[in-house]
């Protein structure tokens, strides 16, 4: 049985999102991601509540979107928990300090950890709201206009229009990496729920184990969705 909650995966319900064009949504998602880089922690809170809203206004459950960020948890959990082994080794090994200040000095997360870990919520939240509101056909279909576009203004340029192959292979190539993203997350979430269904324990030894059978069975994808490609262009 799969798993019905997977990260990043399209709903057909449809939303004031869903009602935008793909090349919109393509070029207002997108380069807000790159614009929360250089966002202060404030105006990230706001961006996060602003998503939040829009997530609900085209239809997605909290549980949705507590699944979407998922990745961004267990990675900042991940930092957290690297941060304070490195103050620990400060706190004993290095520089004196005292011991009223254990928790400012190791415990508590510092403020540019704090920024990136808002940045990179609000990231995933973008993200989220592009692949939940626009099925894979619209992705594909917006990068190949965008393809054919550069290849018809680069075409006319004396010296690049001989050079320019009137074959999509770029947009083809970018749209399967885009693409393969929530593929990724949904071949984990079918063998996370095999592991539970044989009464697989949640512990090191199943990481260890489902991170080779991820990367075994996302090379395998990637292979057929590489040969089909192939002959598809090839036709």
């Amino acid at each position: 049985m799969v798993s019905k909650q997977t990260v990043f995966k399209y709903k057909t319900l449809k939303g004031p999102l869903h009602k935008l064009p793909p090349m919109l949504k393509l070029f207002l998602l997108l380069p807000l991601s790159i614009f929360c880089l250089a966002l202060p922690s404030f105006w990230l809170c706001i961006g996060i509540i602003t998503a939040v809203i829009t997530a609900f206004l085209c239809r997605f459950t909290l549980r949705e979107q507590l699944t979407d960020l998922k990745p961004a948890a267990l990675y900042a959990a991940l930092m957290y928990a690297i941060s304070v082994l490195s103050n620990l080794y400060n706190y004993f090994y290095g520089e004196s300090v005292a011991v009223n200040y254990f928790f400012s000095s190791v415990i508590l997360p510092t403020p540019s950890f704090l920024s990136i870990a808002l940045r990179l919520t609000l990231i995933i939240q973008l993200s989220a709201l592009l692949f939940r509101a626009t099925s894979a056909i619209e992705i594909r279909e917006c990068l190949h206009n965008i393809g054919r576009f550069l290849r018809r203004i680069f075409s006319k340029i004396p010296f690049f229009g001989k050079r320019i192959s009137q074959r999509p292979r770029f947009a083809e190539n970018i749209s399967v990496f885009i693409m393969f993203i929530p593929e990724i997350f949904l071949i984990w979430s079918n063998i996370d729920l095999a592991w539970k269904a044989r009464g697989g324990k949640q512990n090191f030894k199943k990481i260890k184990m489902l991170v080779f059978t991820l990367i075994a069975l996302s090379f395998e994808k990637a292979a057929l969705k590489a040969r089909a490609l192939e002959a598809r262009m090839g036709n």
